[in-house]
């Protein structure tokens, strides 16, 4: 029977991600799977989920579904229930479908074995967030500081960093630039254009990391800063390939290509 995944969200028209799983599965000589992309809004995943029929091995979920998709599952991941937030639907050999996480470890894998950041700034407070902090007890940070206009957002987020163990302090966004500052690893997770008036505003820690989840357009402003002063910058297409590699496996079962689906990544971005 021929299987088909997808990635869906909105907006979906720009992800990368059919590219990075259609290629893996050529690669890996998957006859007849297929990856396509599915315009879904919140209201919408449900029914969408509902109605899949059985050649449906699994979905990818972007923005705004990430957090909707835990209430959707039949299962839900222990790393997936901790953070409130899944990226990822897989369906089980019941018929079922499991909720997971590939976001947290993805940033992990994307960032290296080697990152021990002590400080980690987060900037935005949404469902990419509860990955990053995810990602920050992975790797053994101090302090976590979450950068959001919004106080009840990040009040939203106290929950999942106590279940992390985790210590959060919130800073308004006016003091976004000093906040990113001070930081040991900077992840941020907002929206194309948001980071931007920040810019040239950083005045880096010494061997500061910066893991942008942006890679629409790439590079960012602020990432071009953090690159221009010296920095260390990962990404939103390092990211997108490491949550997409631990993805491909759940929904196949076998190991990633994993040289096939980056090499196909880059050729994909550097033709945009």
């Amino acid at each position: 029977m021929p299987k088909r995944a997808a990635v869906a969200g909105r907006p979906v028209a720009h992800s990368l991600s059919p590219v990075i799983h259609r290629a893996g599965y050529a690669a890996a000589g998957l006859d007849g799977w297929s990856y396509e992309a599915i315009d879904c809004g919140e209201p919408d995943l449900a029914p969408l989920v509902a109605g899949l029929g059985p050649e449906w091995v699994g979905l990818s979920l972007t923005m705004p579904l990430k957090e909707v998709a835990v209430s959707v599952a039949d299962e839900v991941a222990p790393l997936a229930a901790t953070l409130g937030a899944a990226n990822t639907l897989v369906r089980l050999a019941d018929g079922r479908w499991r909720a997971d996480n590939t976001d947290a470890p993805g940033m992990v894998d994307a960032l290296g074995a080697g990152t021990r950041p002590g400080d980690v700034v987060i900037l935005g407070a949404g469902g990419t967030a509860r990955a990053a902090l995810g990602a920050a007890a992975r790797l053994g940070a101090d302090r976590v500081t979450v950068v959001a206009r919004r106080a009840d957002a990040v009040a939203a987020l106290q929950p999942v960093a106590d279940a992390l163990g985790l210590r959060i302090v919130h800073r308004p966004w006016d003091d976004a630039a000093e906040a990113l500052g001070a930081g040991d690893l900077v992840v941020s997770t907002v929206p194309k254009g948001v980071a931007d008036p920040l810019a040239g505003r950083v005045t880096w820690r010494p061997g500061a990391v910066l893991l942008d989840v942006l890679y629409d357009p790439w590079p960012t402003p602020l990432a071009e800063a953090a690159r221009g002063a010296g920095h260390r910058v990962v990404s939103g297409l390092d990211l997108l390939l490491a949550q997409a590699v631990r993805q491909f496996e759940m929904f196949t079962g076998v190991p990633a290509p994993v040289d096939a689906m980056r090499t196909a990544l880059r050729s994909a971005a550097a033709a945009r």
